[in-house]
């Protein structure tokens, strides 16, 4: 769901790198207030309830004027001191996972949307592959110090932020969600003056809340956690890069959230042949043709993108 209230916090400025984006379109990110959290992929059961009346609307999404994302130049940051001697398969099999998403038919399942700046094409994306960071992440999930420390990996990486304002900078912490009633979010801000999309996972190793419960035995239960929120956020991003946005419901619920914790198949295969549990993406032509599948809320406009 779709936080709309800008928080009242100043401007945050780490070595002359970080802004936040004040909550306007995203290309007047000149940096006065906390970076709104966008789509915020809920932990099962922790999702607020939403207005009575909200169920008499449309359940399709709306165009509120802003960007789209027509595409994307992903780079993924670890970050967290455990990630410097990590040896599992969350960083290769995110890093597959991204490869995989460009050309994939799950990719294509944002295309039909629209903005000032040309459809949300995101079945051309280029992956830059990853960073790992093995500093202490304490950011507790806070959009200004993730941002900071987003900017902080890209600098210390060398890799060239997209110039174009799609580039799209997701960080993995290693720090568990705890009481945080969210798996994960994304935003947009600035380094170095320049927009980006980035977005914040909690390590969900034996979350149940945020556990897609994916059986096939191709995954690590962590990797397959953030793989499925993953697919959540990188649709959001594309669709709906920052306030006032693109594209969402009368809620404010993005493409992803209208899906969130619903799978239209058992497993989505990307365009590399890796397979993936992951949660399907609202559709408005889908519920308008009557071709998807139910929601949560029993709404037919999802599709798996298999």
């Amino acid at each position: 769901m779709k936080t709309r209230i800008t928080m009242c916090v100043s401007m945050l400025l780490v070595s002359g790198l970080a802004t936040a984006a004040p909550g306007a379109a995203p290309e007047d990110l000149n940096a006065r207030a906390e970076p709104p959290m966008l789509g915020l992929h809920w932990a099962k059961g922790a999702e607020p309830a939403r207005p009575i009346a909200a169920a008499r609307r449309s359940p399709n999404m709306t165009y509120h004027g802003g960007k789209v994302m027509p595409t994307a130049s992903t780079f993924a940051i670890f970050r967290g001191t455990s990630w410097g001697t990590y040896s599992g398969d969350k960083i290769t099999g995110m890093d597959s996972w991204y490869t995989g998403f460009s050309g994939s038919k799950y990719a294509a399942t944002v295309k039909e949307y629209t903005g000032t700046n040309g459809s949300a094409d995101s079945t051309n994306t280029t992956h830059l592959g990853h960073y790992v960071d093995a500093t202490a992440e304490t950011s507790k999930g806070g959009t200004s110090a993730v941002l900071a420390e987003v900017c902080s990996a890209l600098t210390a990486s060398g890799v060239a932020i997209d110039t174009s304002g799609n580039g799209y900078y997701p960080l993995y912490s290693d720090q568990p969600r705890g009481n945080a009633g969210y798996c994960a979010w994304h935003s947009a801000g600035t380094c170095n003056g320049q927009a980006i999309q980035f977005a914040f996972f909690w390590k969900l190793d034996g979350d149940a809340g945020c556990d897609p419960a994916d059986t096939s035995g191709l995954h690590s239960q962590g990797l397959a956690a953030i793989s499925n929120v993953s697919g959540h956020e990188l649709a959001e991003a594309m669709s709906d890069p920052a306030s006032p946005g693109a594209w969402y419901d009368s809620s404010g619920n993005e493409n992803g959230d209208k899906c969130a914790w619903t799978f239209g198949a058992p497993l989505v295969t990307f365009a590399n042949g890796s397979q993936w549990k992951i949660q399907g993406e609202w559709s408005n032509a889908a519920f308008t043709a009557g071709t998807g599948y139910a929601n949560a809320s029993g709404q037919k406009g999802c599709v798996a993108g298999n």
